[in-house]
């Protein structure tokens, strides 16, 4: 059984499940599944996929895990924790088949504050399953080499990063040794994502908001409104809490134009999780000396495919203009020497109500080539925020 625990995912699948349930108890969506190399997959493959998906739905969310993310999330109350210990994952709401190219599909449907919990387990899943499938096995001798380098580095220059890399990660068991290690040897290591290891090892849980937050805001109000709306109802849900907003959903760029003194000065920081990093800080605390906020007050967290060594550069760069953070995860849970799988599942279609028709869910994307979701659907997008001259290519 690859996922064992209802934990077993990032503490912001938890976060934002409240969220929908506070402001769009209604609200219903679809999660796709891409794999971007374009994969072959086989029948054994799906078979073993299924098998495990089956197993979800076996998952409860215990007594003692139930006390512990209510001592530890003070930003979510207890009845939520209480309303998670009755959810049951249901294989009935995942379709899941290959085509005749043996390209991998899988769709969730469902209410928003339940379907946004199948995306990490089954992303985690197919990760793990694919590898046993190509033969990999991990060397742990090879990891812990690798690790401490990792740390080394970490704790010389005081370079705070946390772990998130349980979606593509190696296997559960290599993500468990590496949070193991990290727990015990890497001074500046402030927590990990993952709900689950973040209990057992004794670690702080990290993470806020998810892109689909503002897609789903995009896709009911419209895009020239979405930045500004979905960090107007976080705000509505957790009251300053969770405060680093991410930025890139429209491109960064729309996002500091659409960004309020107000939201600048009560939000902790943002995330970068696409685009060229260096041209983000001046852009952002360029913004910020705008609004008369000392930058150096605020944060960026990154996470956009990093490795210690690009960290490091950033963490030169951020010095004496604002503080920084990094979210690293590919790098520590699937650095084995075997290329990890290039996979999303992104909230793909929503609605406001059952009775409503579906609506187009896009997100772009800072790295050029990389916007998510209909080729129609993403053009509307870009014409409607003046990215594009034309509404149709």
């Amino acid at each position: 059984m690859i996922v064992r625990t209802i934990l077993d995912t990032d503490l912001y699948k938890f976060t934002t499940s409240y969220a929908y349930i506070k402001l769009f108890p209604y609200a219903m969506g679809r999660f796709s599944f891409k794999d971007r190399d374009e994969t072959e997959y086989t029948e054994e493959f799906l078979e073993k996929l299924k098998a495990e998906i089956d197993n979800l739905s076996r998952l409860i969310l215990t007594y003692e895990e139930l006390e512990y993310m209510t001592r530890s999330c003070r930003f979510l109350p207890r009845v939520y924790w209480e309303w998670l210990s009755s959810f049951r994952f249901d294989p009935g709401k995942i379709e899941v088949y290959l085509d005749e190219a043996h390209h991998l599909h899988v769709e969730v449907v469902d209410y928003l504050y339940k379907v946004t919990l199948y995306e990490v387990p089954l992303l985690a899943i197919i990760s793990e399953i694919k590898n046993s499938f190509s033969g990999n096995i991990a060397d742990p001798e090879l990891i812990f080499c690798k690790l401490s380098k990792k740390t080394g580095l970490s704790n010389e220059r005081q370079l705070p990063f946390s772990e998130f890399g349980t979606r593509r990660r190696f296997s559960f068991d290599v993500q468990e040794a590496v949070i193991d290690y990290l727990s015990k040897n890497a001074r500046y290591c402030t927590g990990t994502s993952n709900c689950y290891f973040a209990m057992k090892f004794g670690m702080k849980m990290m993470g806020t908001h998810p892109h689909e937050w503002f897609m789903f805001h995009g896709a009911q109000f419209g895009y020239k409104h979405a930045n500004y709306m979905a960090l107007e109802n976080w705000v509505n849900v957790y009251d300053g809490d969770l405060g680093i907003a991410l930025s890139d959903t429209y491109t960064s760029d729309i996002f500091l134009s659409n960004l309020s003194r107000k939201q600048a000065k009560l939000f902790d920081g943002v995330r970068c999780d696409s685009g060229n990093e260096f041209e983000f800080i001046d852009k952002l605390t360029a913004r910020y000396k705008e609004f008369g906020i000392d930058a150096t007050t605020k944060t960026i967290v990154f996470s956009n495919a990093l490795d210690f060594g690009k960290a490091l550069e950033i963490l030169d760069y951020c010095h004496g203009k604002i503080r920084c953070a990094f979210g690293i995860g590919t790098n520590l849970t699937n650095d084995t020497g075997f290329k990890p799988s290039n996979i999303v599942m992104k909230l793909s279609q929503c609605k406001m109500n059952v009775n409503q028709k579906w609506r187009e869910c896009v997100k772009l994307s800072d790295d050029v080539g990389k916007h998510t979701g209909n080729p129609l659907e993403v053009q509307a997008c870009l014409y409607e925020l003046g990215l594009s001259s034309s509404p149709i290519s």
